[in-house]
């Protein structure tokens, strides 16, 4: 089977960096206890990485309180670890398989916290989105090298691949102020 070039391939992977963006900017709340919160969060479980939701059930029972109700009593301690290591600053409070997480209040300081930690999330999307340009120029250089496609057709492809790559870092910049606004207002 011979290997193409597809461009429409090349922008779904780098919209797919952008969805994940959106869903890590959605977890950080502003002030009010969500169980999208925790969604970052992996637990080591059973010898592997899993999210959070995968060995506790999130619950929000107070707007400034999250419960969350862990399956495996011998869980427990990974998941409150986990959320003690996360960036996300919350201190749980264990009471046997319940861990109660109080929201804390956004001053100042933690509103700029979670600025930076919006500023990483960006930085991953960007990183993600660039993997993706790397990937398909290295697929044009191949197929030039192959024979399969002219160099003006190469370094045109090359050329929409680049704007491809400019749209999507100016959207994720775009969509990372909009959050820094919505997070700084008091």
């Amino acid at each position: 089977m011979a290997t193409t070039f597809d461009l429409a391939d090349v922008k779904r992977r780098m919209q797919g960096a952008i969805n994940a963006f959106k869903n890590d900017l959605a977890s950080l709340r502003t002030g009010r206890a969500s169980p999208n919160l925790l969604d970052p969060i992996q637990v080591d479980a059973y010898g592997s990485l899993m999210p959070i939701t995968q060995v506790a059930t999130v619950n929000v029972p107070e707007p400034r309180l999250l419960s969350v109700q862990v399956w495996d009593r011998g869980m427990v301690a990974a998941v409150e670890k986990a959320i003690r290591e996360s960036d996300l600053g919350l201190n749980p409070q264990t009471e046997g398989q319940v861990i109660r997480l109080r929201i804390p209040e956004m001053n100042e300081q933690r509103r700029k916290e979670m600025v930076k930690v919006a500023h990483k999330y960006a930085e991953e999307a960007k990183i993600a989105v660039r993997h993706v340009r790397r990937d398909g120029l290295d697929l044009l250089k191949k197929l030039e090298k192959d024979g399969t496609i002219s160099e003006d057709d190469g370094k045109r492809q090359a050329d929409q691949v680049q704007k491809a790559t400019d749209q999507f870092v100016a959207e994720i910049d775009t969509l990372l102020s909009a959050k820094e606004k919505e997070i700084m207002h008091v």
